[in-house]
């Protein structure tokens, strides 16, 4: 379970404030997946960011009673002087896991070769994306994020993705952030429709879809 208690979030840019969540209480259960929807410039990446205590509320606390991942694909929590293969060990003993076993999926899945003994500073995009979902997936949580990035890389190198992420969430739950209605209907038994700092929560992705295109319109 993941529970936001009376979540304040908000940005100042000069005299404007941009508000994201307005002091939210509410609780995405366990065994259930969920789907984000709101129009651009809503919050949906802050809030995703949130649950995964990669930003923190300005007020308001967010609970965590399951393992949760950061947003799939994320390499920005990287540091960029340290090597692939000694960010992904630092992670694994963070997380407690194998550092041999999840060190030796990751070069395997990512496919880095020799960059993984390099500087992630002199990586690619699309490197840094493959090393982070390599170490996603190398680390089993009972709730994986996806903010838009389901998959990285070419067709080949997507389909891999896709395969073992299908795997991974066989025994566990998502919360998805996508503007793609057909990725939420697969993905996702639940919904939520950000909108003006306030999260609305449906039993149904049909009728959240529903809200949010009145809103996009």
């Amino acid at each position: 379970m993941i529970q936001l208690e009376n979540v304040f979030k908000f940005y100042r840019s000069g005299t404007h404030v941009k508000i994201v969540l307005d002091h939210v209480s509410t609780v995405f259960q366990s065994g259930r997946s969920y789907g984000l929807l709101g129009v651009n410039g809503a919050g949906k990446s802050t809030t995703i960011r949130l649950i995964a205590g990669t930003a923190l509320p300005n007020a308001g606390r967010v609970r965590r009673s399951v393992r949760v991942s950061w947003p799939l694909g994320l390499s920005s929590g990287f540091h960029p002087m340290m090597t692939g293969r000694e960010n992904v060990k630092f992670a694994a003993r963070v997380y407690g896991e194998d550092v041999r076993k999840v060190t030796e999926f990751v070069e395997d899945f990512a496919e880095l070769g020799d960059y993984m003994d390099v500087p992630v500073k002199t990586y690619s995009s699309g490197m840094g994306a493959r090393l982070a979902y390599g170490l996603s997936m190398a680390i089993e949580f009972e709730c994986y994020l996806i903010d838009e990035t389901l998959a990285v890389g070419d067709a080949r190198f997507a389909a891999r993705c896709k395969q073992v992420f299908d795997h991974r969430r066989a025994r566990a739950d998502v919360i998805v952030v996508s503007h793609s209605m057909q990725t939420i209907k697969e993905y996702c038994d639940h919904a939520a429709v950000l909108v003006d700092g306030k999260l609305m929560m449906f039993d149904s992705v049909d009728k959240a879809i529903e809200v949010y295109n009145r809103l996009n319109r």
